[in-house]
């Protein structure tokens, strides 16, 4: 659901209700720091640090970015060191930590089942983020947005006490490029017994989910299958890329996943892409889902991080019947489309988009590649476009493409504020399907919480079906 959309806050809301709540891992190291430089006024993020087992790492964190009194009005957000090939030890504390508050507060004063959902894309980030989820005792992880391979043999290896590599992809090099962290050298004896968490692939094909069922070695413990309406990222269509007259992506048949042969693998799967209404969860359950993955509907809660103003605009034209939710090929610079809520004051409005200058300074969807003398350097298709090119990309990748870094950062409201004085616009992502959205507004005029999603869901799960 984007960058701290789904939040320790919700998480923790839909585990206590029985249900596997997932916080998003995505960038949590600046999350981590500008909500400290916000001034943490409830302290949740300064108790869940003192729970560090080292403490010496929260205090440097908190001797650098925390202010008592939260940021100047205008004042910038103190940047975090850029993801790279050979990651600093701040750099790497940093994510550590990150990982470790959100999944610690989400855990917090229950027993309750809490993962965490990386992007394979963020290939970079990978390692010290799985490690500091583990510190905290994180029960599931998720990934998609590319083929996670790797990440079974990486929670093997954390659970274990060793250090844990990722293989990063570098265009234009044939050599083998990997980023790690070793658990006893960042964190000394301290560490503690660390346990595996279980894995979920997020795929959108059957044929993907038998390359990663068929080998122990990268087998996962599940799948979530998503379809092309699901909000975020979406995988491309099979084929060649056709848009329709709107710019969007065609999707046809032949990206419809074959649930009887991914029930043949015998790994539990979950079903995700407009499977936000009673009816659609008992229809994955009989299709022999072990349950369905909904994101729209908790964005749209009250625990959520969606800034209360964006959720405000989404609920006035859910009840104006004007909401519209756009399959964007372009914006993304993953090259994945994404699923963009058309709304006044975001960046899905072509004014706003067209007054933001092009920067590149989160940088956490960057590609990495092979420059000409050998060293491997990065690039983004939303950075300038004239030294995206003069890194050798092609212009045309630059089109219509939107710095999701920072419009994320602002849609939970830790945008930053650049010494011109512009302030980062936020832009949000939900998936097709709002007609769940819609009943429960006729519901709760007044807004509704995680709890209420849950008991709705499963409120029409007939009798003898699982309800997970």
């Amino acid at each position: 659901m984007g960058m701290a959309v789904s939040s320790w806050q919700l998480a923790r809301t839909v585990s206590q209700a029985g249900q596997l709540g997932v916080v998003s891992g995505i960038a949590l190291d600046t999350v981590l720091t500008r909500r400290l430089q916000d001034g943490d006024p409830a302290g949740d993020i300064r108790r869940a640090l003192d729970a560090f087992p080292v403490p010496a790492i929260a205090e440097r964190v908190l001797a650098r970015f925390f202010l008592v009194d939260g940021r100047p009005d205008g004042g910038s957000y103190l940047p975090v060191p850029k993801l790279s090939l050979h990651p600093t030890r701040e750099q790497q504390e940093l994510s550590v930590l990150g990982n470790f508050v959100e999944v610690w507060l989400a855990k917090e004063g229950h027993s309750g089942l809490v993962g965490i959902n990386y992007m394979e894309k963020v290939q970079l980030a990978t390692p010290a983020a799985a490690l500091g989820a583990m510190l905290a005792d994180v029960d599931y992880v998720l990934m998609g947005a590319g083929i996670p391979r790797e990440i079974p043999h990486l929670l093997n290896e954390f659970a274990a006490g060793r250090e844990g590599r990722v293989t990063i992809d570098v265009s234009g090099s044939e050599s083998v490029h990997t980023v790690g962290v070793d658990p006893v050298d960042l964190l000394g004896e301290a560490l503690p017994a660390l346990h595996r968490p279980k894995f979920l692939a997020i795929v959108a094909a059957h044929v993907l989910a038998f390359y990663l069922a068929r080998d122990e070695e990268i087998r996962p413990d599940g799948f979530i299958i998503e379809g092309p309406t699901a909000g975020g990222h979406n995988a491309p269509p099979r084929g060649r890329l056709t848009l329709d007259d709107d710019k969007q992506p065609i999707y046809g048949p032949r990206d419809d996943a074959n649930l009887e042969k991914i029930a043949d693998l015998g790994l539990p799967f979950w079903l995700a892409g407009g499977y936000g209404q009673p009816e659609r969860v008992a229809e994955a359950l009989r299709a022999g889902a072990a349950g369905v993955q909904v994101g729209t509907l908790f964005a749209l809660s009250r625990e959520s991080g969606l800034a209360d103003t964006l959720r405000d605009a989404v609920l006035d034209r859910i009840d104006d019947g004007e909401l519209s939710i756009r399959t964007d090929a372009a914006a993304s610079p993953t090259g994945f489309p994404f699923k963009v809520a058309q709304l006044p004051g975001t960046l899905s409005v072509p004014a706003v988009y067209d007054e933001r200058v092009r920067l590149c300074d989160l940088s956490y969807l960057r590609e990495p590649y092979q420059r000409k003398d050998g060293v491997v350097g990065f690039r983004c298709p939303s950075e300038p476009v004239h030294m995206y090119v003069r890194k050798g990309g092609a212009v045309e990748d630059t089109v219509g493409r939107a710095c999701l870094c920072n419009a994320l950062t602002a849609t939970v409201g830790l945008g930053q504020t650049r010494k011109t004085g512009y302030v980062e616009s936020p832009l949000l992502t939900l998936g097709n399907d709002i007609e769940g959205a819609a009943v429960l507004r006729d519901a709760h005029p007044d807004g509704w919480g995680a709890a209420d999603v849950v008991a709705w869901l499963l409120g029409q799960v007939p009798a003898g079906l699982p309800a997970s």
